[in-house]
């Protein structure tokens, strides 16, 4: 069923700069068929796992994110950059090849004991997952692992989550 799924995905040369090929996943996202299969994959290994929230950093976590919540029946919180939310938030900071980044989330998004599943569209280096985790590990929660679409093998990004069950999709 992936191969369906990869099937969907365009390569496209050279982009955001020379020597990368990047995986587009817009025309995923435009087929119906394509879309409920990957939104379905992703959400399959953690059927039976209790998941009170889908966490989904900026911005295509919340496409994932939030239809996988609802398959789960469960909530979704979005993570995002710095400005973006309107109420108090809960920060942290990451390091990025040539210096840091940061995520947030409403302080209230997440309480003691609860649940946590991530989930994004691609898992490279696991800087983002990772900041992700420890954002909902600051406020108590649980993460019980973490879904993507696309995993781009070699650049480590497993490694950086080797406490958490990884699922992944498709692989490069």
């Amino acid at each position: 069923m992936p191969d369906r799924i990869r099937q969907l995905v365009r390569d496209v040369p050279n982009f955001p700069k020379p020597g990368i090929m990047f995986k587009d996943i817009t025309p995923v996202l435009r087929d119906p068929a394509g879309l409920a299969l990957a939104i379905e994959l992703m959400a399959n290994p953690f059927r039976n796992v209790r998941v009170d929230v889908v966490i989904g950093p900026e911005s295509r976590g919340f496409i994932f994110g939030t239809a996988i919540a609802q398959s789960l029946n469960a909530g979704f919180v979005p993570v995002r950059k710095p400005g973006k939310l309107p109420w108090r938030k809960r920060s942290v900071r990451y390091a990025l090849e040539y210096g840091h980044d940061e995520l947030q989330m409403h302080e209230d998004a997440i309480t003691p004991g609860m649940r946590v599943l991530l989930a994004d569209d691609l898992l490279a280096t696991g800087g983002t997952l990772r900041a992700s985790a420890d954002l909902v590990q600051s406020c108590g929660g649980h993460v019980v692992g973490a879904s993507v679409l696309i995993e781009l093998q070699g650049l480590g990004g497993r490694a950086v989550l080797r406490d958490l069950a990884v699922s992944s999709i498709l692989e490069y």
